[in-house]
């Protein structure tokens, strides 16, 4: 018999609604699922969302305040889909009420809060799960076993970089993202955790960073009401001022002697959403970019004239792909490695296995942002220390 596991959705933007729709889908999608998912309560101020939230996602109730969410019995587990400021009060309710919980990155603001929240979750043995969900990705899977299989060699550079347009637009409205009391940091938070997380994943541990900062669009439209990132103003509009980073850049030296760079801008104009990596080895390389989700470069170092990348096509013969496609070369979705990576969390939580990645490997991720941090104000190369400890 299938675990019930009863969800509470706090905040129904972007986020909170994909995965409001993996929990829909997953039963269709993966009928060997070790659990079966209801979607009870969904918690959001605004009252729109609320009542989106019953009548189009199908949620039993929804409630204005978080509280009331975390601690319903018939809640099993919390998805933390809030504005990033409001996490670690959300996930302090959460342990304390005993529900296994699934946090959006960064899970806090700041490192301290991502921290905070760790210990918060490890006091509490409280099962938990990070939305890096590009770790998903089918492609992003098999360049990790080429990797470990020594199909590129011994792994030499990295690089890895997250190009975002969604604050190019110098009228694009200020929302809560470019505010740091609400935010916390800009995109080493956002999308930079992306990155790193991915570099993790592929070839190990970050010993050493340094880096740099900038912001291009210094002040922003103000917004009239709760309002999309994507949104407008205009010129004439009251303006005020973006509170964190628009861009930074690292350079790392990673523990098994590999060396990487590091990128990511949310102001460039050109990329759209460039979240992309390439692995260097002695023997090949490895390029991948979630523009084209569904295509994967390998090089590999050969004799004759026929040299140069080929392109490996997803398809249903690599993990998860076919639940969505059938065949070779059919695309797959962002909001399918949502779905992807919820049918792992709460398979976890069906079998009282482990996740990753959980708290832990979300302080791992900050432990270099916090290095970078300092490094934007020594100007030196600085240690990555594990949080955590």
């Amino acid at each position: 018999m299938k675990k019930r596991i009863g969800i509470a959705v706090l905040g129904l933007g972007w986020m909170g609604q994909a995965h409001s729709r993996a929990a829909l889908r997953i039963a269709s999608l993966f009928p060997d699922a070790k659990f079966k998912p209801e979607l009870v309560v969904c918690a959001d101020v605004e009252q729109g969302r609320r009542d989106r939230a019953v009548n189009d996602f199908g949620f039993a109730r929804a409630v204005p305040g978080f509280e009331e969410a975390v601690t319903a019995k018939d809640v099993d587990a919390v998805w933390v889909t809030a504005p990033n400021m409001l996490h670690v009060p959300m996930i302090s309710a959460a342990a304390a009420a005993g529900k296994a919980i699934f946090s959006e990155k960064p899970i806090g603001g700041t490192p301290a809060q991502t921290v905070e929240a760790f210990k918060i979750a490890t006091k509490h043995s409280t099962p938990t799960g990070v939305g890096y969900n590009y770790l998903w990705s089918p492609l992003v899977i098999h360049a990790r076993e080429l990797i470990s299989s020594g199909a590129i060699g011994k792994v030499t550079h990295y690089r890895g970089r997250f190009l975002s347009m969604y604050g190019s637009d110098e009228l694009g409205l200020l929302t809560w993202r470019f505010k740091f009391a609400q935010a916390g940091y800009g995109v080493t938070s956002d999308i930079l955790s992306h990155s790193v997380s991915l570099a993790h994943f592929l070839v190990g541990d970050i010993a050493e960073v340094t880096g740099m900062k900038n912001n291009t669009i210094t002040h922003r439209p103000l917004p009239t009401g709760a309002a999309s990132h994507y949104g407008r103003g205009k010129a004439t509009d009251p303006k005020g001022e973006v509170e964190n980073e628009d861009f930074a850049s690292m350079l790392c030296s990673f523990k098994n002697g590999a060396t990487g760079t590091f990128e990511t801008s949310r102001s460039m104009v050109g990329p759209e959403s460039q979240n992309a990596f390439e692995v260097y080895g002695t023997e090949g390389a490895l390029s991948w970019n979630l523009e084209k989700i569904n295509e994967l470069q390998f090089y590999k170092r050969e004799d004759g004239v026929n040299t140069g990348y080929k392109t490996i096509y997803g398809g249903d013969r690599f993990p998860f792909h076919g639940a969505f496609a059938p065949g070779m070369a059919n695309a797959i979705g962002f909001e399918d490695l949502v779905a992807i990576e919820d049918l792992n969390f709460m398979n976890c939580l069906a079998t009282s296995e482990r996740y990753t990645p959980g708290f832990k490997e979300a302080v791992d991720v900050v432990s270099v942002q916090q290095a970078l941090i300092n490094s934007w104000t020594s100007r030196k190369w600085e240690p990555v220390v594990d949080l955590a400890k």
